[in-house]
């Protein structure tokens, strides 16, 4: 089972001819995504990685069917991007670059609470069902097909998270980064509603990191559920001093004033077992036997 994206997912590329998207999209059609076509206004009707290119997505949806999206388009260009996505009717899409203007972001949550559209970053990996469906920048050989769903605010310890789930003898649900930015789309709440809803997913691992507030909003989600599943949490930046200024980018939210104790604690008093070294993630899942 999986959790948003599967084999069976219809996946658009927005800005299939640029350079980037082409080299993922590639691998993502050798894993075995259901690619069915790009956007890239302007080179409508041409075939780009054997794929039929649309002017706009609207076109692209009612020839293809595509419910989902992966952009691969510059950070000032993601709002209207996401805009002619949601117009169109997709129901999920994956927006791989960072640095999206604050405002932009503003109005793009505005957009997505008056949608069925989720949006998965931005600055974000983005997400893999293995075995069945990579929409984004994973290295798709570090994953394997199993019953761990892992979801993870930090790109880079998302890699390090799926290694924890292997050297316990287990393999991935699905595999989500939210993105580094400020501002997100889906966040932990989400990702942990839709794990619990899968009968296909027995733990989940949720990555956190200095700064915003996205770890006590999903404590208190998840201790107020009545049926939990087993969530394994780390939190990054337990090195870097209280009060220090740091380059996490959702500590400018909060300005310091919430350390990585502070979510720890708010984690571990909602139920959570919380670890304080990612290696130590195998060993709390191999528990689960």
């Amino acid at each position: 089972m999986s959790v948003f994206v599967n084999k069976n997912t219809k996946v658009l590329c927005q800005g299939i001819t640029g350079t980037q998207a082409s080299f993922h999209i590639q691998r993502s059609l050798d894993y075995g995504t259901k690619v069915v076509g790009g956007v890239t206004p302007g080179k409508g009707g041409q075939l780009h990685l054997n794929l039929p290119v649309f002017d706009t997505v609207r076109e692209a949806v009612a020839e293809t069917g595509a419910t989902a999206s992966v952009m691969y388009v510059p950070a000032k260009a993601v709002k209207s991007a996401v805009k002619e996505a949601v117009e169109a009717g997709i129901e999920l899409i994956v927006t791989i670059a960072d640095g999206v203007p604050l405002k932009d972001m503003l109005e793009i949550k505005q957009l997505l609470r008056k949608s069925k559209t989720r949006l998965i970053g931005a600055n974000t990996p983005g997400i893999i069902t293995p075995g069945e469906a990579r929409l984004g920048i994973f290295p798709e050989n570090i994953h394997n097909p199993g019953r761990i769903g892992v979801v993870s605010r930090s790109s880079t310890l998302t890699y390090e998270a799926v290694l924890e789930t292997k050297r316990a003898g287990h393999g991935q649900s699905t595999v989500i980064g939210l993105g580094d930015d400020v501002l997100i789309g889906m966040d932990f709440i989400d990702a942990l509603d839709a794990f619990h809803r899968d009968d296909k997913t027995d733990a989940v691992v949720m990555i956190g990191q200095l700064g915003g507030a996205f770890e006590e909003v999903a404590a208190s989600w998840y201790e107020k559920q009545e049926h939990k599943k087993p969530v394994i949490a780390f939190i990054a930046g337990n090195a870097i001093p209280f009060g220090h200024k740091m380059g996490y980018a959702g500590d400018i939210m909060t300005k310091g004033f919430i350390s990585v104790q502070d979510k720890k604690d708010a984690l571990s008093a909602a139920g959570i077992t919380v670890v304080d070294h990612i290696n130590d993630i195998h060993l709390e899942l191999a528990k689960l036997k």
